[in-house]
């Protein structure tokens, strides 16, 4: 199965009355996101740009375990060269910007764990919605030892203040639902997926039905009240962090199902 196919596969795209259903479909690993899944996103996200009967589109992950997990580990394995992880945050920077950017209302309804790339995602949607048992957070910094780039810092500051993105990395916890809620990270929380599903679908029939220019022109308002550094700024803080003898550690510790032994170098 070639890449592309395999991204379709793995992350299935429904349009029905106006409502894009996009569905991270990769249960039997949390719906960690290959980098094919990654350009079948922001595919999707230019899709809806051009065709004006996608009114909203609603992101949730296949299973009741995760919305997403983040990047498939397996994914980094095939690093050799300082570029690369550039290019790999540079090819996140680009997804995620394109879904944020995206025309229409993007809804991320999130049951169980969103860490990583997928509170990426999410966080890059307009809204979220959760359920009591989701668990949001960037564990980086007891898992892998990488970073996030310059502008993921960026929007995660916008949404929930600098402050706690300090504490939400630098603990490495998973957010529960209700603190979630609290700093911003879930606008609403329901009770389980049955109710997260009907409760999506609610809000997004909501949005399809309102003034498609009043919403597009509010998304870029913000966007443009909340103007990012461009995607080089900082790759010596990405080079720092990927090039490390730390974030080999950390890799080789995860796939291997034992505790990384930091050096900091």
């Amino acid at each position: 199965m070639d890449q592309e196919a395999a991204g379709a596969e793995d992350l299935v795209f429904e349009v029905e009355d106006g409502i894009g259903r996009i569905t991270f479909n990769r249960p039997q690993a949390r719906n960690a996101f290959t980098f094919a899944m990654y350009e079948r996103l922001a595919e999707i996200c230019e899709e809806a740009n051009g065709d004006h009967a996608i009114k909203v589109l609603v992101l949730r992950g296949a299973g009741d375990k995760a919305f997403a997990s983040g990047t498939d580990i397996n994914q980094f394995r095939e690093f050799k060269t300082p570029q690369d992880a550039i290019d790999y945050e540079n090819r996140i920077d680009r997804v995620l910007t394109t879904l944020e950017q995206c025309r229409v209302p993007t809804i991320a309804a999130i049951n169980g764990f969103c860490t990583g790339g997928g509170a990426g995602i999410a966080a890059a949607c307009d809204l979220r919605i959760g359920t009591k048992s989701a668990k949001i957070g960037f564990p980086i910094a007891r898992t892998l030892g990488n970073c996030l780039s310059m502008s993921n810092v960026s929007r995660l500051t916008a949404l929930i203040g600098a402050a706690r993105v300090k504490d939400l990395i630098f603990t490495a916890r998973l957010v529960e639902a209700a603190e979630a809620a609290h700093v911003g990270l879930l606008g609403e929380v329901v009770e389980d997926g049955a109710a997260l599903d009907r409760r999506a679908e609610d809000v997004a029939r909501l949005l399809a039905s309102h003034a498609p220019l009043t919403l597009n022109a509010t998304k870029q308002a913000v966007a443009r009240l909340q103007k990012r550094l461009t995607r080089d700024e900082g790759e010596d803080l990405i080079l720092m962090c990927y090039t490390s003898q730390d974030f080999r550690e950390g890799l080789e510790a995860f796939l291997n199902k034992r505790a990384p032994q930091w050096r900091g170098r």
